[in-house]
C-alpha cells in the first residue's frame, strides 16, 4: 500500500466517522487511483461445478469470480468455498456430501494452476502478499459445512493438508458439529450451540493455525466459539442485523464480540441480506410460497426450501428473484458504515458470496470490484482505511490464527 498523507488521511478519517462525504478533485477518479494501488480481496465466494444449474452461470457461461472477472475488477485475491449445502445426515447423505466437497476441491486446485503466470494457490497470508507483489491473483480455499466429513474429526486435517486455510463448521441445517443460524427445516436447536465435537473441532482448528469462520453458525455457537478460540475468527459473508432484520446477518452483540475478539466482519453484497424488502415484493413472495405449498408467512423468503426437490427449489428461487426489488451497492456499503462505525473499520471487510446469490445493483460480479472502492471514497474514508476494508483486516485475522498455531 501507497503511504498516506498525513493531512489528508486525518481529515478522510473524520469525515468516515462523521458521516461527511469527500469528493474526488475534478477531472480524478480517486477510488480508481486508490483500488488500483489497494490489496483487494473477496472473503469467499463459491466455485461452480460444471452441474451447476444454468441459472448460476452468467449469459454466455461465464462466472461471477472466473480469471477474466478478477482481472477486469483489479482483484487481488479471493477465498474460494468448497461448500456443501443441507442434506441427509445418514451415512449415505455424508458420501454424497464428501463427493460433492472433493469436486469442489480439486475444481478449486485446477483454477488456481489454470494460468502460472496470473493465478496461483496461497497457503498463508505471506502467500496472498507475495502472489499480489509478483502481479499474480492469489487463491485462498475455505471449507464450509462439515456434514460432509459426518462425524470425523480427523477430517480437518485432512482438508487442511489438501491447502485450505478457513473453515466454518455448518452451513443451512444443524450438523454433528455445530448449530446452524438457519435450521433448514430442523429444530431451532439441537446441540444449544457447539457439539463436544465441535468444541474438539474448534481447538483443533487453533492448533493447526487454520482460520476459523463463523458466519453460519447459531449466535449460541457462535459465542461458543468466541469463548474457546485463542485466535481472532472471521464472519466471511454477513451483514448487519441492525439494518435488515434476518437470521443469516449479526446482531449487535455478535458484531461486539467478533470486535472483542479482534477479528473482522466481511460484509455480503447478497440482496436479501443487505436490502429491506418493500410491501409489494412481500405480496408476490407470499403468493409464490403458497404456490410450492410453503406456508404464506416466513421469517425470510426461502424459509422452508429445503423441502423441496431441487429442480423445485431452483424453479422457486428463480420466481423469488423476479418478485423482489434489489439491493444497491449503497445498500451493501451502509453494512460496511454501519459495523465499522459500531466496532472499527479495522474489523470490516468483504466478502461476495458471489455464484451462491452474491450480487447487487452495481456490484454483480468481481468485474465490478472498483465501484465499491468508489462508493467508500464517496463517503470520506481514506486510503489506510479502504486498504484494510478491502484485504488488509482478513489478512491481519489469518495472519493471528495463523501465529495461535500449535508449535
Amino acid at each position: 500500500m501507497m503511504p498516506v498523507r498525513l493531512g489528508i488521511s486525518m481529515m478522510l478519517a473524520l469525515a468516515a466517522v462523521t458521516g461527511a462525504h469527500a469528493q474526488p478533485a475534478a477531472g480524478s477518479d480517486a477510488g480508481a487511483e486508490i483500488h488500483d494501488r489497494v490489496l483487494v480481496l473477496d472473503a469467499h465466494a463459491d466455485i461452480l461445478l460444471p452441474s451447476a444449474p444454468p441459472a448460476s452461470f452468467l449469459p454466455g457461461g461465464g462466472t461471477r469470480v472466473d480469471l477474466d472477472h478478477l482481472i477486469e475488477g483489479g482483484v487481488d485475491a479471493v477465498v474460494l468455498a468448497v461448500a456443501v449445502g443441507p442434506g441427509p445426515r445418514d451415512a449415505e447423505g455424508v458420501a454424497a456430501a464428501r463427493d460433492e466437497a472433493d469436486d469442489r476441491l480439486a475444481a478449486i486446485h485446477a483454477f488456481a494452476a489454470s494460468d502460472p503466470g496470473r493465478i496461483g494457490l496461497a497457503l498463508s497470508a505471506r502467500d496472498v502478499e507475495q502472489l499480489h507483489r509478483a502481479g499474480k491473483i492469489a487463491v485462498l480455499i475455505s471449507f464450509q459445512n462439515a456434514r460432509s466429513i459426518g462425524h470425523d474429526l480427523s477430517q480437518i486435517d485432512l482438508f487442511y493438508q489438501k491447502g485450505v486455510r478457513v473453515f466454518a463448521l455448518t452451513h443451512a441445517g444443524h450438523n454433528d458439529f455445530a448449530d446452524s443460524s438457519r435450521p433448514a427445516g430442523g429444530p431451532p436447536s439441537e446441540h444449544g450451540g457447539l457439539s463436544p465435537l465441535g468444541r474438539d473441532a474448534v481447538k483443533r482448528l487453533n492448533a493447526l493455525g487454520a482460520l476459523i469462520d463463523v458466519s453460519q453458525l447459531s449466535t449460541d455457537a457462535l459465542f461458543q466459539t468466541l469463548a474457546l478460540s485463542r485466535a481472532p475468527v472471521a464472519a466471511t459473508h454477513s451483514s448487519a442485523r441492525a439494518l435488515v432484520d434476518d437470521p443469516r446477518n449479526l446482531s449487535d452483540a455478535e458484531l461486539d464480540a467478533i470486535g472483542k475478539n479482534g477479528g473482522v466482519v466481511q460484509v455480503v453484497p447478497f440482496s436479501p441480506y443487505v436490502h429491506r424488502v418493500d410491501e409489494a415484493s412481500l405480496a408476490r413472495i407470499s403468493t409464490i410460497r403458497l404456490a410450492y405449498g410453503l406456508p404464506e408467512k416466513a421469517s425470510t423468503s426461502t424459509e422452508g426450501i429445503y423441502g423441496l426437490s431441487a429442480e423445485r427449489q431452483q424453479a422457486f428461487l428463480g420466481e423469488i428473484r423476479k418478485a423482489q426489488t434489489r439491493g444497491t451497492i449503497a445498500e451493501f456499503v451502509d453494512h460496511i458504515d454501519y459495523i465499522a462505525k459500531r466496532i472499527g473499520w479495522r474489523h470490516v471487510g468483504v466478502g461476495t458470496d458471489f455464484n451462491h446469490g452474491g450480487g447487487v445493483g452495481g456490484f454483480e460480479s468481481a468485474a465490478d470490484a472498483a465501484h465499491v472502492t468508489r462508493e467508500l471514497v464517496r463517503r470520506g474514508y481514506s486510503e489506510e482505511q479502504i486498504a484494510g476494508i478491502w484485504g488488509g483486516n482478513f489478512l491481519r485475522v489469518l495472519r493471528g490464527a495463523e501465529h495461535a498455531r500449535a508449535p
